[in-house]
């Protein structure tokens, strides 16, 4: 029984400490040599963060003033930490709806989820936004 109580303990303890999730709306500001920041709709800008891949989105100059929904968590006042990529937790709008940012390499018909070169030819990938129920 002691043994439940410490595990159980031990859970609440860890889900207490993760911060929560919230939905981040606005402008993708991309500009060189400067942190990608997002301006919300009451003016104010928000530095974005997020792992590894999602940080090569944040430096796609194609997606600079899009507007952008962003699911994570603030880190500090106006800093935003964006969640894993894995998670899908970042959508540009376009034409009024919300797209995946995915791209494309027309010559080895391969999708990526970051910018660069394809994996195969090496040619530089083309932004290809997606539907999110889209397969």
């Amino acid at each position: 029984m002691r043994g439940f109580l410490c595990l159980l303990a031990a859970a609440l303890f860890c889900a207490a400490s993760e911060p929560k999730t919230t939905t981040l709306r606005g402008k993708l500001i991309i500009a060189a040599g400067e942190p990608a920041s997002l301006e919300t709709a009451d003016h104010q800008r928000v530095t974005l963060d997020g792992d590894e891949s999602t940080r090569k989105i944040l430096g796609d100059q194609r997606l600079n003033g899009y507007e952008v929904e962003a699911k994570g968590h603030f880190t500090a006042p106006r800093r935003f930490l964006i969640d894993p990529i894995h998670t899908r937790a970042m959508m540009v709008r376009q034409d009024g709806r919300l797209k995946m940012i995915t791209y494309w390499c027309n010559v080895c018909s391969i999708r990526a989820y970051t910018p660069g070169p394809c994996v195969c030819c090496q040619r530089e990938t083309t932004l290809d936004l997606r539907d999110p129920d889209a397969q």
